[in-house]
């Protein structure tokens, strides 16, 4: 996992907020995709390629910033 330490986390905080609100409207993708996935709904590939194609830099992200957080020297 060093390889996410050198990524910058404003370009990570960035890329998060760009594809995971994309399209800004009517509704994002990541969190159509997610309701999606609860309802047990997802099913089609092109949906599953949406969820991880937009929910990756937020996961990145979300990993990244723990690991600044929680950070042992």
């Amino acid at each position: 996992m060093k390889w996410i330490d050198k990524i910058p986390l404003t370009v990570l905080a960035v890329l998060a907020l760009i594809l995971g609100l994309a399209p800004f409207m009517p509704q994002p993708h990541l969190w159509e995709k997610l309701i999606m996935l609860a309802g047990g709904t997802l099913s089609r590939p092109i949906d599953i390629f949406d969820l991880f194609l937009h929910g990756t830099p937020v996961l990145l992200f979300a990993i990244r910033l723990y690991r600044e957080v929680f950070r042992t020297k």
